[in-house]
C-alpha cells in the first residue's frame, strides 16, 4: 500500500521559494499586529511585558531562521517549523490578551492559510488538531463545571468551524491554481499538432543535459529528422493527410526511443531527437530503426495508402562539436546531406 505523504509532493523548488517569501511577509504582518495591540489595547502592564517578550523571541526566530541562513534550502520541513512557531507565538499572545475573548484570536487563520497553500491537506489537518488543543487549553480556566462534555465539544466545534472552512476553501483553490499552472506550462512547452516538445522546452532540456555531459565527460547524440514526403502528401491529398503523416512520424520515432530520450518538433516537417549517454554507433542504430519503421508504416488516405520516408542526420558530442549549438548545426548539415544523396537514408556528420 503506498503511504500518503504528509506534505504536498507536487510543489517544485521554485514554488517553495516563492511561498517562502510570502510566509516571511506574513510573519512580519503577524508581528506588526501584535505590536499594535500591545501599544494600543494591552489591558495591563503585565500583559504588555509578556507581549513584548513574545514579540522579541518571535522576531529573533524569524531573523535567525530566514536572514542568517539557518537553512539555506527551502523545504517543506522548514515551512512546517515556521508554522509551528507561529502557533506557539499566537497561543502565547492570546494567553495574555484575553484568551478566547481576545480580538487577536483569528490570527490562527494566517497559519491555516499558509499551511493549506504550501503543506497540503494532511499537514493542514494536523495543524488544525494542534490549534484545537490550544483552544481547549485557552478555554480551560473559564470553563464552567456545570456544562456537559457534549456542550464543551459543541462549543469547540463552533469555534473551529471558521478554521476548517478556510482550510478547505484555501486547499481547493490552491489545488485548482496548481492544476491550471501545470496545464499552462504543458501548453507552453508542447507542439499543438504532435504533442511533443517545442523548441523552447527542448532547448532548456538540451542545455541542462549538455552541462551534465560536459562536467562528467559523458557522450550524447543529436538526430535531425526530416520528412521526405510531407510536401507531396499535402499537394496530393490535402493538409489533413499531411497532419496525419506528421503524427505518424512522431509515433514511429517515439516507438524506438527510451524514456530518457527527448524529441521535439524543430519546425515544419523536421524533428530533433536528443539521445543522452549515446555514442555515434548507438545513435546510428536508433536512426536506422526509426527510418525502417517509418518506411514500413504507410499513411492511410481516402484514396490509398501512401508510403513515407525520412532523411536523418546524426552528430555526436564530443566528436562533432564542443557546444550544444554546434552539435545541432552539424546534425542539421548531415540531414541535408542525406537529402542531397537521395533521401530515405541516414548520414553521420563528417567534417570532410
Amino acid at each position: 500500500m503506498p503511504s500518503h505523504p504528509i506534505f504536498d509532493p507536487h510543489l517544485s523548488t521554485e514554488e517553495l521559494r516563492g511561498f517562502s517569501r510570502t510566509v516571511a511577509e506574513i510573519e512580519w504582518l503577524l508581528l506588526a499586529l501584535v505590536l499594535i495591540y500591545q501599544f494600543v489595547l494591552a489591558p495591563s502592564q503585565e500583559s504588555s511585558t509578556a507581549l513584548a517578550m513574545a514579540s522579541f523571541f518571535f522576531a529573533a526566530f524569524v531573523l535567525s531562521f530566514r536572514y542568517i541562513n539557518f537553512y539555506r534550502q527551502e523545504t517543506h520541513w522548514k515551512l512546517a517549523i515556521e508554522t509551528l512557531v507561529m502557533i506557539i507565538f499566537i497561543t502565547w499572545v492570546l494567553t495574555y490578551s484575553g484568551r478566547l475573548e481576545s480580538p487577536l484570536l483569528n490570527l490562527y487563520l494566517l497559519v491555516i492559510i499558509i499551511s493549506a497553500l504550501t503543506l497540503g491537506k494532511l499537514a493542514t489537518l494536523l495543524e488544525i488538531a494542534l490549534i484545537a488543543g490550544c483552544y481547549l487549553w485557552l478555554g480551560a480556566p473559564k470553563r464552567s463545571e456545570s456544562l456537559t462534555i457534549t456542550a464543551h465539544v459543541t462549543a469547540l466545534i463552533s469555534q473551529l468551524a471558521p478554521l476548517l472552512l478556510v482550510a478547505y476553501v484555501t486547499t481547493m483553490l490552491s489545488a485548482d491554481i496548481r492544476r491550471a499552472l501545470v496545464q499552462i506550462k504543458f501548453l507552453s512547452e508542447t507542439d499543438d499538432l504532435t504533442g511533443v516538445f517545442n523548441m523552447r522546452a527542448f532547448t532548456a532540456l538540451a542545455d541542462k543535459l549538455f552541462k551534465h555531459a560536459a562536467r562528467y565527460a559523458r557522450p550524447f547524440s543529436i538526430l535531425m529528422i526530416d520528412s521526405d514526403s510531407l510536401k507531396t502528401v499535402n499537394d496530393t491529398y490535402g493538409h489533413e493527410a499531411g497532419n496525419r503523416l506528421l503524427k505518424m512520424t512522431v509515433q514511429c520515432i517515439q516507438s524506438q526511443l527510451r524514456e530518457t530520450d527527448y524529441i521535439a518538433r524543430y519546425g515544419g516537417d523536421e524533428f530533433i531527437v536528443l539521445l543522452p549517454e549515446t555514442s555515434c554507433d548507438g545513435a546510428a542504430e536508433v536512426a536506422n530503426r526509426i527510418r525502417q519503421r517509418i518506411e514500413s508504416t504507410p499513411i492511410p488516405t481516402r484514396k490509398d495508402r501512401v508510403q513515407a520516408t525520412v532523411s536523418i542526420g546524426i552528430a555526436c558530442y564530443p566528436e562533432h562539436g564542443n557546444t550544444i549549438d554546434t552539435v545541432m548545426e552539424n546534425a542539421d548539415q548531415a540531414m541535408y546531406t542525406s537529402k542531397a544523396e537521395g533521401r530515405n537514408r541516414i548520414t553521420v556528420y563528417s567534417r570532410s
